[in-house]
């Protein structure tokens, strides 16, 4: 891929990014981790061990703060689940990647699919529902009046 192409989808997504409301972000993060998996095993295949290390550094941060991102304390058992199975991908992509196991990569991906696709299916009612919920639980600071 050309420089300009890269500069250019690396300005599209920051820009998503810049607008973005977080059940956006959270497709976007998804989305990331499913294309640098799929640059790992394209490296795993060209024995390109610099851009495979890169690749799965990638992933693996990305499915990090996504584990990171839940809410724990209002999530109940879903984020728990979620919890598990982001681990379970981060272990498996680090196996992956010191094995050079396209399974394994092949493993993670499925399992990523599957949880964004049932995130893509949110309703914009539901996650306008959430956000209000969230607000509930964790109200905005009002802003101090200038000279007040």
């Amino acid at each position: 891929m050309s420089y300009g192409i890269k500069a250019y989808k690396a300005v599209g997504v920051k820009d998503d990014l810049a607008i973005a409301d977080p059940h956006r972000v959270i497709q976007l993060l998804m989305q990331g981790s499913l294309e640098n998996m799929a640059k790992a095993k394209g490296a795993i295949e060209r024995k390109d061990y610099a851009t495979k290390a890169q690749a799965f550094g990638k992933a693996i941060a990305i499915v990090s703060a996504l584990k990171g991102s839940l809410d724990m304390k209002e999530g109940g058992e879903i984020s728990q689940n979620l919890d598990s199975l982001y681990e379970f991908m981060i272990n498996h992509l680090t196996l992956a990647s010191r094995e050079q196991s396209i399974a394994k990569v092949n493993d993670v991906m499925e399992l990523m699919l599957t949880i964004k696709s049932a995130w893509d299916q949110i309703s914009v009612s539901d996650r306008e529902q959430g956000y209000k919920m969230r607000e509930q639980l964790n109200p905005v600071p009002q802003q101090l009046a200038v000279g007040a």
